[in-house]
């Protein structure tokens, strides 16, 4: 990961940035993505590293009755987002994880004018077109494409910790 440095940085100073602003981040993800939202999500309520204020984030994948609702009446496709829609304003930062960067209800989320992170597999899929920073871990196997997207995540974290709360 060493050589995503900038990339990783540059997505970190997106977020301070929007955190500085008011504005707050939300995360997406299907499956395992979907649990690495909501851990990365509690890194940045509670805490990191550092004793601190809360910082503003929400997974969107724990809303189990909007989840279902907004795919039994809309469909899959729209569950992220409908959510998007409702609690995204101008500024907020979305996190899109998806290990083939191709889940169709994630790259949907996308497209709603939130500054996107993008975290994939090597390929990137679709979401590397539309996202203002990609992270692309190098490999296209499942379980490591997930491990490093903690690991990135928590640099992040750590960024945004050292910046926000020195």
């Amino acid at each position: 990961l060493k050589a995503h440095a900038p990339v990783i940085n540059e997505a970190a100073n997106i977020c301070i940035q929007a955190l500085k602003n008011g504005n707050k981040i939300l995360f997406c993800g299907n499956g395992g993505s979907a649990a690495d939202s909501q851990h990365l999500a509690a890194e940045l309520v509670c805490k990191y590293k550092k004793d601190r204020a809360a910082l503003e984030a929400i997974a969107l994948t724990t809303n189990t009755s909007v989840l279902t609702a907004a795919a039994n009446d809309l469909a899959f496709d729209y569950i992220f987002e409908r959510q998007v829609e409702a609690f995204g304003k101008k500024g907020d930062v979305l996190f899109a994880l998806s290990t083939s960067g191709k889940s169709i209800n994630v790259v949907r989320a996308n497209e709603l004018g939130l500054t996107t992170i993008a975290l994939t597999g090597a390929d990137g899929g679709s979401i590397k077109y539309k996202a203002k920073v990609t992270i692309k871990v190098p490999s296209d196997i499942t379980n490591n494409i997930q491990e490093m997207h903690i690991a990135v995540g928590h640099i992040i974290c750590e960024i945004i910790e050292k910046e926000l709360f020195n």
